[in-house]
């Protein structure tokens, strides 16, 4: 299906976005084509995505009408509004909010990653900081709880990277693995008042845990997030995963690109990846820098680290390429026969 649209120039740069910013987010969440020429847009593909984008840009429209200029926030809200009934764009809902705004989910990525955690009761997720792996994690387990879906909300994460070592820092164990789980206590804070959770935690509706103090439990008709599993061994992974009881969710969540285990030691997160891709009931999401929803600088960061690290890859390719080429020439023609 093709439909062109007919844009007035005076609404043309509020609706493409710097250097057709907006454009490129609606193809890449609505899965259409689109072109712009002058003051018209000619979008392509499914029937149904297609009478979605020019609904959304009815909202884009509207919006400006209140608005100078349009952000992510903004094109998030138009997909959503301009979503026809029945259509699958739209997002699952979250009895959450921050900031007296509902948390929902804001990419095709994340809505997957939303979806997912509602049907499975294993998720795996993983993705480049700012992805909202962790934050719409809390949030759905923070919905379940309220809703009476859960008992108990578990929130794990490694205490220490690379060997879990509490030791080192002084005070009782609150107080050593509280740096480590912050960030866990961070999301928590966003979406319910501190006497909430305070009330939740001394009635032990709310677990905060390092990863080493799982081991021998079985948590029943609860819902367990552990955080940062790349920096979890595969026989941690195994601890960990075998802890889920009845009633219960499990969601995983990490960045293979940061693991920090020693050298040669092989992350829980990617093992779990290539050892449960088969089994039934367990779902893997991957989020990529499309669904970066932080800072807008955040993914450009990402994409430089990532193209950064790129080059030496191909460097030592080259290298070994040109070292296995030399030595095969060093070596000498075997011996004519007598």
């Amino acid at each position: 299906m093709v439909v062109t649209v007919q844009i007035d120039s005076q609404h043309r740069l509020g609706l493409y976005g710097s250097a057709d910013r907006h454009l490129k987010t609606l193809r890449e969440l609505l899965g259409v084509t689109l072109i712009a020429r002058d003051d018209q847009i000619k979008i392509s593909g499914d029937p149904a995505a297609v009478e979605h984008c020019v609904a959304t840009l009815h909202q884009m429209r509207r919006l400006l009408k209140e608005h100078r200029s349009l952000n992510q926030e903004h094109i998030a809200s138009a997909i959503r509004l301009g979503a026809p009934e029945g259509h699958g764009h739209h997002p699952p809902l979250l009895d959450v909010a921050v900031s007296g705004r509902s948390v929902e989910p804001r990419t095709a990525g994340q809505r997957h990653y939303v979806s997912a955690m509602l049907e499975h009761d294993l998720v795996f997720c993983a993705g480049p900081a700012g992805t909202g792996k962790t934050f719409l994690a809390v949030a759905l387990a923070v919905s379940m709880l309220r809703q009476n879906k859960v008992r108990r909300l578990v929130l794990v994460r490694p205490a220490v990277e690379a060997g879990e070592k509490l030791g080192f820092l002084p005070g009782d164990i609150q107080a050593k693995v509280n740096p480590y789980l912050r960030p866990l206590l961070d999301a928590l804070h966003d979406m319910m008042p501190y006497e909430q959770i305070r009330r939740f935690m001394a009635n032990d509706m709310i677990e905060l845990a390092p990863l080493a103090y799982m081991r021998g439990r079985t948590l029943n008709e609860s819902i367990v997030l552990l955080d940062e599993a790349q920096n979890t061994t595969p026989a941690q992974m195994l601890m960990f995963l075998t802890r889920l009881g009845e009633g219960s969710k499990m969601v995983v969540t990490g960045d293979p690109t940061q693991v920090d285990l020693e050298p040669g030691q092989v992350s829980g997160l990617i093992d779990a990846r290539r050892k449960l891709s088969g089994v039934k009931g367990v779902a893997f999401i991957e989020l990529g820098r499309s669904d970066i929803v932080r800072h807008r600088l955040v993914q450009n960061i990402v994409q430089a680290y990532n193209r950064e690290a790129d080059v030496p890859a191909k460097r030592t390719a080259v290298r070994n390429a040109d070292t296995s080429g030399e030595s095969d020439a060093r070596v000498p023609p075997p011996p004519e026969p007598a």
